[in-house]
């Protein structure tokens, strides 16, 4: 499975406010989803190279947004 790299860039770069409302109060860092988000841009957004925690913290934060329309 792939990423659309463009929804991924546009996530990462304009709605940081929603990854971090997403990520208030689980005991995640921002950075740690940021991180794993800009891994999948580097990649070409082939989840398949992600570790089992990195695609937890994908599966968990990332896909939600990217799944919903820009606020």
């Amino acid at each position: 499975m792939k990423v659309d790299l463009d929804l991924m860039k546009n996530l990462l770069s304009k709605r940081g406010d929603e990854i971090e409302k997403s990520v208030t109060g689980t005991g995640y860092l921002v950075k740690t989803v940021m991180g794993v988000g800009t891994f999948l841009l580097d990649n070409e957004g082939d989840i398949d190279l992600l570790t089992a925690k990195q695609k937890a913290t994908f599966e968990r934060f990332l896909l939600p947004l990217l799944e919903e329309p820009p606020r």
